[in-house]
């Protein structure tokens, strides 16, 4: 079969969707993925060995403008532009994973009648998989608290993840990053583009956390214009390319609650301290909520995290190994390490129903 998969711009839209092409290629299909020359995509889907397809990036008007008046005529271009792909490549089914490029996504698979599911990442369900759910996408849920209705098939994970989860020695994965093998480990990261109350306030901690007899690893991000750090008990870096050794290292997570973030820790069984992104409509504290709930975590406020909370909260935890392994054990309870494989089959099995009709 032959799939066209649309997701751009940030990781959380292009790794799950490069988490469901590799399992699609390696399972025989043909797959192409849709996005733009300016998201992460733009890097990635080519690394990963896909065509990538290109539409032009369309956000939303927010208010009224010479631009807002443009934007149905524009977005008119690329839904043509994607039904021409569509039509080209032959394409039998379309999944999208939300962001700008998944709107002319859902839009041509509705025009042109091809089978389409809609994958919807966060606990509240953005524009995007809104549209394409009222346009009769089958929806596939990553937390059971969506906004968005559907099949709970979880995050699509990397494959490297899924087999971090499936086994990793922490001794070695420590060693591979230049840490000790043997000293508890903080894992700090604010995601790709990082944050910045988290990296001073864990800067503003090393001291308190060395005493503790904690090392960290802290991912700051890579606008973050920080210079890397080797040292014992503390490595510092502006992007990390082994997440899976990252994940595998730590004891404990401090993190944003992204989608992906959460996903990937829960189904590693890693415990984690988040601290939800302050702007936006609060979907990344309703991300967390799973886990939170049933122990595997906790949530702290952007504001309330300081060096205090970690003085007072934070090294209690890494500190004592049982409310460690309590927390690991809720962690993994919620994560859904075969996410990728459930997605397929909620695909194959819409391709089937759809066939039969």
């Amino acid at each position: 079969m032959r799939f066209l998969l649309a997701g751009g711009g940030t990781g959380g839209h292009v790794n799950p969707m490069l988490a469901l092409a590799q399992l699609l290629r390696a399972e025989g299909h043909e797959v192409y993925c849709l996005g733009t020359n300016q998201g992460l995509e733009a890097r990635l889907v080519p690394e990963r060995g896909f065509e990538l397809k290109v539409i032009s990036r369309l956000p939303l008007p927010r208010k009224l403008s010479f631009a807002a008046l443009l934007f149905p005529f524009r977005l008119l271009g690329q839904i043509f532009k994607t039904v021409g792909y569509l039509r080209a490549l032959k394409i039998d089914f379309v999944v999208g994973f939300g962001g700008y490029v998944s709107p002319p996504a859902y839009v041509a698979a509705f025009l042109t009648r091809k089978p389409f599911v809609v994958h919807e990442a966060n606990a509240i369900a953005g524009y995007a998989n809104r549209l394409g759910a009222k346009l009769g996408g089958k929806v596939a849920i990553a937390f059971p608290n969506a906004s968005l209705k559907g099949t709970l098939t979880g995050m699509p994970l990397r494959q490297e993840i899924v087999e971090s989860v499936a086994g990793y020695d922490k001794g070695q994965a420590r060693v591979e990053l230049g840490l000790d093998p043997v000293l508890p480990t903080l894992l700090v990261t604010g995601g790709s583009l990082g944050a910045k109350r988290i990296n001073d306030t864990i800067i503003g901690s090393l001291e308190q956390l060395g005493a503790a007899g904690i090392q960290v690893l802290h991912i700051v991000g890579e606008r973050a214009n920080l210079p890397e750090v080797r040292e014992p008990g503390y490595v510092r870096m502006n992007y990390c390319t082994r997440m899976d050794a990252a994940i595998a290292a730590a004891n404990l997570a401090v993190s944003r609650a992204g989608a992906s973030t959460v996903s990937e820790f829960s189904a590693a069984g890693l415990p984690a301290v988040y601290v939800p992104y302050p702007v936006g409509n609060g979907e990344q504290r309703l991300n967390a909520v799973s886990v939170v709930e049933a122990g595997g975590a906790k949530l702290v406020l952007d504001q309330d995290f300081t060096p205090d909370f970690v003085a007072e909260k934070v090294i209690p935890i890494l500190s004592h190994a049982a409310t460690l392994n309590q927390m690991a054990a809720a962690s993994k309870s919620v994560g859904i390490p075969d996410a990728t494989q459930l997605l397929r089959d909620l695909v194959l099995k819409t391709m089937d129903t759809r066939a039969r009709d």
